[in-house]
């Protein structure tokens, strides 16, 4: 279930003044947030409900979200109280995560195209059209979370996944590196070091989901409808928040104990096609691909269910 996106380099006049205007929390992409996150699991502070799949994370800016949709909208929900203040209307799925700076709002949608829209408004300043995105087309998924020397691009270490497709972007602090696997279900902490393994978690199914680094835990999400919350130094789980789909399991398509039923994934067309159909299972459990956005110990992040929560 590989998803490629089109990316784009901005040259933007101003500095965003909060760190979770941009995916991954700061520009650096390093998955830390300045405030703490819950300890515990409170409240589901709000959730708002979008029509379609939410595969995107979230970004927040003066007190607003913004977070885009399969249902092909790009939505923009006050932060303290989940109403929707507007939404913008592409013509194809929107699986790209916002980035807000300097008075605008930008965005990939499905077409190819980056968009740039007013956050006060909605209304397009610009629209940059480029290719259809590709799906299912890279060579060599396979592997090893690499260090690379920024400076002379030397590699440093490699840590083999057991063929396992790493999909999140690594979150680093204090000298870790935190992300997890598909096909293997684990969530590590590496030494950024050397590339040795501090911890294991066993996440129960795929986890695409990029991990936001918080206080004394590390939040993120898991195919099988959940979010964990872990100790940072332990990889010790502190709490979880489970999608009311992925309780009710419509399709059965989960064990009790919350990993993956590989009964119910059997083939149905023996070829690529069959990854929509997992795609459907995935979305009939509320699954977590969207990477979670932390502030005021709050935590920000969206499933395959179309809904965005806001829990503490």
């Amino acid at each position: 279930m590989k998803r490629m996106a089109c990316a784009a380099l901005l040259r933007v006049g101003a500095t965003p003044s909060r760190a979770q205007t941009t995916f991954h929390g700061n520009l650096a992409r390093t998955g830390v947030y300045p405030s703490a996150g819950p300890t515990r699991f409170g409240r589901v502070k709000w959730a708002f409900k979008t029509g379609s799949a939410i595969v995107t994370s979230p970004a927040i800016a003066d007190g607003v979200v913004y977070i885009g949709s399969l249902d092909g909208h790009l939505h923009v929900v006050a932060q303290e109280t989940g109403k929707e203040k507007w939404k913008f209307k592409s013509r194809m799925p929107i699986a790209s995560s916002p980035a807000v700076a300097g008075g605008t709002l930008y965005f990939v949608s499905s077409t190819g195209a980056l968009a740039a829209l007013d956050v006060a408004t909605g209304t397009p300043k610009w629209v940059f059209a480029a290719e259809y995105e590709r799906k299912f087309e890279s060579k060599n998924l396979h592997g090893y979370v690499y260090a690379v020397d920024a400076a002379s691009g030397r590699k440093k270490w490699d840590y083999p996944t057991s063929k396992s497709w790493v999909i999140g972007t690594p979150a680093v602090r204090e000298g870790l590196v935190y992300v997890g696997t598909s096909d293997s279900a684990r969530f590590m902490a590496l030494d950024a070091r050397t590339g040795r393994l501090r911890f294991t978690f066993d996440a129960k199914a795929y986890v695409f989901s990029s991990a936001a680094v918080a206080g004394d835990l590390v939040c993120f999400g898991s195919h099988n409808g959940k979010l964990y919350a872990i100790d940072a130094r332990t990889g010790t789980l502190a709490w979880e928040f489970q999608t009311e789909a992925s309780k009710s399991d419509a399709l059965k398509v989960l064990n009790p104990d919350g990993s993956l039923n590989q009964e119910a994934f059997a083939p149905v067309f023996g070829d690529f096609e069959d990854m929509y159909v997992d795609f459907y299972r995935f979305g009939s459990i509320g699954a977590v691909m969207s990477s979670p956005v932390v502030d005021s110990k709050v935590v920000y992040f969206g499933c395959m269910g179309g809904s965005l929560y806001a829990i503490q």
